[in-house]
């Protein structure tokens, strides 16, 4: 069986406090860390909670080629109060 090398499922989650800073960041992502694919936005919302104002924000980037800086990707997700989240 061919081996596919060099392949990975590496992915970046970042947290952030609401829907705005989401939409601000992956704007910020593709002028910043050159970012191709369109990062994936999803609504976390907090166990028990119903108010969308209790929900943090994920910004899921795909980092296959392992390019990006964990580093790098916290500090900018800490422009908007959030944070990058340990795999």
């Amino acid at each position: 069986m061919p081996e596919n090398g060099g392949v990975s499922d590496v992915r970046h989650v970042l947290v952030l406090p609401d829907r705005d800073a989401a939409e601000e960041a992956v704007e910020a992502l593709a002028e910043r860390f050159g970012v191709r694919e369109e990062p994936l936005v999803v609504r976390d919302a907090l166990a028990g909670e119903d108010d969308a104002e209790d929900a943090q924000w994920l910004v899921v980037l795909r980092d296959e080629e392992g390019r990006l800086d964990p580093g790098e990707l916290d500090a900018f997700a800490g422009e908007w109060d959030g944070w990058r989240e340990e795999p």
